[in-house]
């Protein structure tokens, strides 16, 4: 291996801005962030033809640099004649680097996104898909095979700008082992939940860890009944009393309670999974992205995953990603065609058999792998009462500096212990501008 020589897509792939995880800022120095190198595209590929030989930019979720995926690249490759530049990035790496592209003119052909699509409809950066949807749409099984609540999401006066790729749900993953020891059982209640973490906080191991991914606070708040924004009102956190209280409930696991550490500030959200798999905490929260990596580094352990916890009542938050083409792509015709293979049924499970990621197709849902498969069945069982937590929100066309402004409010609250209520006080106030500019 360590003589064989690289081919040129393997190059492009490995060696390309952002290729791996945890992508910093420099990216963004020298010509335009995101224009390909002066030797990958043809001259005239600028144009919008989706000629051979050129290369087609795709940026993805450094996690979800699948083989199934991998496996539709080369083919795609083969079949079109391009060069696929596979770039990999942490999901505010992404972002920042899609922002700095769209400020310099500049746009990869296709983009995996954390729930963005809207909010780049809005600002004209995503270009509608509906022109190839009524073409192709009915073949594809596209929207009739995909959990309804994946069509919202991606819509934009009328029109798809988006594809689900990935639907998931954040619930509660934690070590048999450790609960029969202790003789406890998984929580179904914040108070359950809290007795639980003290009872298993000990000789170095921690009753539950919780991720300083500010996305992972919302189950919290939507058990405790919180909205984001709410679109008659235009009021961002409502009702606030439960809000405050939902993100103090999490300060006080950590620095009253002590029975959570204080989550490591950073573009890794997989900090909990490792304190799991090395048997330092008892309990965190995550979705089906966290059971490979558990399973490669403790296959030992016996994992649990359980229902959402209830408080005013049961919720989880409801997760996932979607793919859209910039409005500025060099070849949507080839993105889209790239779409449709991703999202085909037969690569949909072969990425679950792989990594255990779940599928937005109902098709997906009802084979007989998923439903005889005891861990995908506790998550199937969630997508009911599961949420889209910034429902409405996107509309506006400005969660994504909401979004920033909630990161800062939950790490001065979970992470440095600033009084939730005092906190929540200049996110508001914050944000109010944010969405009067």
């Amino acid at each position: 291996m360590a003589n064989r020589r690289l081919s040129r897509r393997q190059l492009l792939r490995w060696t390309g801005a952002g290729a791996v995880a945890g992508v910093t800022g420099s990216f963004a120095a020298g010509c335009g962030a995101g224009a390909p190198e002066d030797d990958a595209v043809d001259s005239d590929s600028g144009s919008g033809g989706d000629s051979a030989g050129d290369t087609l930019t795709v940026y993805w979720n450094a996690g979800h640099a699948y083989q199934a995926y991998e496996d539709v690249l080369a083919e795609f490759e083969e079949e079109h004649g391009v060069t696929v530049n596979f770039q990999k990035y942490q999901w505010d790496d992404l972002r920042t680097r899609l922002l700095s592209d769209f400020a310099s003119g500049n746009a990869p052909d296709l983009v995996e996104d954390a729930g963005w699509a809207q909010e780049f409809a809005i600002s004209g950066e995503a270009m509608s898909l509906q022109k190839y949807i009524d073409q192709d749409g009915a073949g594809m099984g596209y929207p009739d095979d995909w959990q309804p609540t994946t069509l919202e999401r991606v819509s934009y006066q009328g029109e798809t700008y988006g594809i689900q790729l990935h639907l998931t749900a954040v619930l509660p993953f934690y070590n048999k082992a450790m609960f029969d020891a202790a003789g406890v059982q998984p929580p179904q209640t914040w108070d359950d939940l809290l007795e639980v973490a003290k009872e298993l906080t000990g000789d170095g191991v921690y009753g539950i860890a919780l991720n300083q991914d500010h996305s992972y606070a919302w189950s919290w708040m939507l058990q405790n009944g919180v909205r984001y924004y709410d679109p008659e009102t235009e009021e961002l956190m409502t009702p606030r009393d439960a809000a405050i209280e939902a993100l103090q409930f999490q300060a006080d696991l950590v620095h009253k309670h002590k029975v959570a550490p204080v989550p490591t500030t950073g573009t890794d959200y997989s900090g909990p999974q490792k304190l799991l798999s090395a048997e330092r905490a008892a309990m965190i929260l995550t979705g089906p992205w966290d059971l490979l990596p558990i399973e490669e580094t403790s296959p030992d352990l016996e994992l649990g995953i359980a229902p959402a916890l209830r408080k005013e009542k049961q919720a989880a938050v409801q997760a996932g990603t979607s793919m859209f083409i910039p409005t500025n792509s060099p070849h949507p015709d080839l993105a889209w065609d790239l779409i449709k293979r991703l999202t085909a049924l037969e690569v949909e499970e072969k990425a679950t058999e792989e990594t255990g990621m779940l599928m937005p197709r109902k098709s997906w849902a009802e084979s007989s792998e998923v439903q005889g498969n005891e861990r995908y069945a506790v998550f199937a069982d969630a997508f009911p009462y599961s949420a889209d937590y910034q429902e409405g929100l996107r509309l506006t066309g400005k969660s994504g500096e909401i979004n920033e402004l909630f990161g800062t409010l939950y790490q001065d609250v979970v992470m440095n212990n600033t009084p939730a209520e005092d906190a929540m006080e200049t996110f508001i106030s914050e944000g109010e501008r944010v969405l009067a500019g």
